[in-house]
């Protein structure tokens, strides 16, 4: 395990670079974010330890990153002032671009895997944005008309987006479709809808809506994604079969800040907690693993180094399959090997 500590900012997300597998980007906040600057560090993996190679200071918190997927220097912020700001690592110490359409804090951005000329944003004010780097406005406004915590573009196909938000719902829209009163949603899945099959420890009628703060796409089965938010829960959905979650991964003590599946094993994600552990699961899909094919995740190991609220987690799309990024309120990012907190079976 080796760590960067970013003194004096407390980081909300951090992200491996789609480029190069020595190079991340961490965004944080002054005060836990609730008043003062933002800064966004770039950090170079070395044979000496973790270095910054730059970092950007902004008037407001940063509360998420993305980089760019058209060019290797480029990365976009969302800040707490409601702008999204694109910067250039080779470019001076201001932004190359900015966009100030939301009315809130923004809270997500997510460059798009498939379709790379677009991003997408979401924002406390209800609203998730789609945008083209080159133009000044918007693209299209979602109406989500509650608080939309994560926002992102299927891996899968160019014009699927997905969002959860406070209401307890995920959303998917289909930005092909006409308009119409639907403003593209072709589902909005209650996520606290009891699971398809029974789960030990899990009262069927004892579960009410809570917010929803993150979400992730599985990068294999263009169907699945996985949810988790305030009640500590992760949960996986076939959007196949919409009506209820598939599997529940429970063991979380406070809520689930952040998600990620893994680039390399189907059946794998990350999680990151403000129980100040990263845990990783498998949802019990790998039937070569001993999986059921459906249902039936566990938990496979955690890493609890971290002192504060666990933030962000991201993993390394490059080289061995076990390698990630996690940061946390503890004003520490460190990057580590999943494999070495893995348990037997």
């Amino acid at each position: 395990m080796i760590e960067y500590r970013t003194s004096g900012f407390n980081p909300y997300a951090t992200k491996y670079s789609p480029f190069f597998d020595s190079r991340l980007a961490v965004c944080a906040g002054a005060n836990f974010g609730l008043v003062g600057n933002g800064r966004l560090y770039i950090l170079n993996l070395t044979s000496n330890g973790i270095v910054c190679e730059k970092y950007f200071e902004t008037q407001d918190c940063l509360f998420d990153t993305a980089w760019s997927e058209q060019h290797e220097n480029q990365l976009l912020t969302a800040g707490g002032d409601g702008s999204i700001k694109l910067f250039d690592i080779g470019v001076g110490e201001f932004p190359v671009a900015g966009w100030q359409e939301h009315g809130r804090e923004v809270f997500s951005v997510h460059w798009g895997l498939v379709e790379k000329s677009r991003f997408l944003s979401s924002s406390w004010d209800g609203t998730v944005k789609i945008w083209n780097p080159e133009r000044k406005e918007s693209l299209m406004t979602l109406p989500v008309h509650s608080c939309v915590y994560s926002a992102q573009f299927s891996p899968h196909h160019p014009d699927i987006v997905t969002c959860v938000s406070r209401d307890s719902h995920l959303r998917v829209y289909d930005l092909r479709s006409k308009a119409s009163a639907q403003n593209h949603m072709t589902l909005a899945i209650p996520i606290h809808a009891p699971p398809k099959l029974p789960v030990a420890g899990y009262g069927q009628g004892s579960v009410g809506p809570t917010e929803c703060l993150t979400h992730d796409w599985n990068k294999y089965r263009d169907s699945v994604l996985a949810t988790a938010g305030v009640d500590g829960v992760i949960r996986t959905f076939d959007l196949r079969n919409p009506s209820g979650p598939v599997n529940l991964l429970t063991g979380h003590e406070y809520a689930v800040r952040k998600l990620s599946w893994s680039p390399h094993l189907s059946d794998v994600l990350l999680s990151a907690s403000y129980d100040m552990t990263c845990r990783v699961w498998t949802d019990g899909s790998n039937v070569e693993q001993g999986g059921s094919g459906a249902g039936f995740g566990r938990e496979l190991g955690r890493m609890d180094a971290h002192t504060e609220f666990a933030m962000g987690v991201d993993w390394c799309l490059f080289g061995a399959e076990g390698w990630c990024a996690t940061c946390a309120w503890d004003e520490r990012v460190l990057v580590w090997d999943v494999r070495e907190y893995m348990r037997p079976n």
